[in-house]
């Protein structure tokens, strides 16, 4: 394992500039690519960590966009050293309006750039992005390999929410398009991703024809992976990061 350096950048979109954290492995070498969509909360000190420990366990360069960008750089929204059941609401409170007016297209279109971006990123090797998402991040990371298919190598998502949805623009529509292998790691009794939107998505995946794993972790909560949160689940963040290394290695 390698150490990684990390840095602020900025990638132009259509829609203006998105401020993002890339970390690569200190050695300097491009190496391929991974791009990560936190959950609402963005971009902060424990998601630089884990884009810096992804850096170094797997020797790849990642990328972390702040994809509230259109609202201001990140954190767009003031957040406590721990958010828990204290705090969560007044964070809430000013987040909830800021992801609603964030729709799908925009979504997307920041998706292509982000790639495009890597595209052309000294520190990434040519080829394939793989990509991770946690809580509306899974959700974006099914859309971006739905939506991109011949770009991406490799796409994972954990305790994702609202993935299967009736809505005209539902992520898993896009599943039949994915051509990358696929990993879910669902939180148990997951109240945004209830049991029949686990059914609705493996079998949208499976019906396409991709290559996936849908895992449920007992016990877990919504946010597992967390480590500024109460959601925070050690045992259950161990086995989260055992299923990405090994797609990656396998992808």
């Amino acid at each position: 394992m390698t150490s990684a350096r990390g840095t602020t950048v900025n990638i132009g979109t259509p829609d203006g500039v998105a401020d993002a954290y890339l970390a690569h492995p200190a050695h300097g070498l491009p190496r391929p690519a991974v791009l990560i969509f936190s959950d609402a909360f963005g971009p902060r000190p424990h998601v630089r960590s884990m884009a810096d420990r992804l850096a170094e366990a797997a020797d790849r360069t990642v990328l972390v966009p702040n994809f509230l960008y259109r609202h201001g750089r990140a954190p767009v929204v003031a957040l406590p050293d721990v958010i828990d059941h204290r705090t969560r609401g007044e964070v809430w409170k000013v987040l909830r309006p800021l992801l609603r007016s964030f729709t799908t297209a925009a979504a997307l279109r920041d998706a292509g750039a982000y790639l495009d971006w890597l595209a052309e990123c000294p520190q990434a090797a040519a080829g394939e992005t793989a990509l991770v998402g946690y809580c509306v991040g899974a959700r974006l990371a099914l859309l971006t390999a739905g939506t991109y298919p011949d770009r991406i190598a490799a796409a994972a998502g954990f305790h994702g929410g609202r993935l299967a949805t009736e809505d005209a623009d539902s992520p898993h529509l896009v599943a039949s398009r994915i051509t990358a292998p696929v990993y879910f790691g669902h939180a148990d009794a997951d109240p945004a991703l209830p049991p029949e939107q686990i059914r609705r998505l493996d079998q949208a995946l499976t019906a396409g024809g991709v290559r996936h794993r849908s895992e449920i972790y007992q016990g877990a909560r919504h946010g597992f992976t967390q480590a500024d949160t109460d959601a925070y689940d050690m045992e259950a963040d161990d086995r989260h990061w055992e299923a990405l290394l090994n797609l990656l290695r396998h992808s």
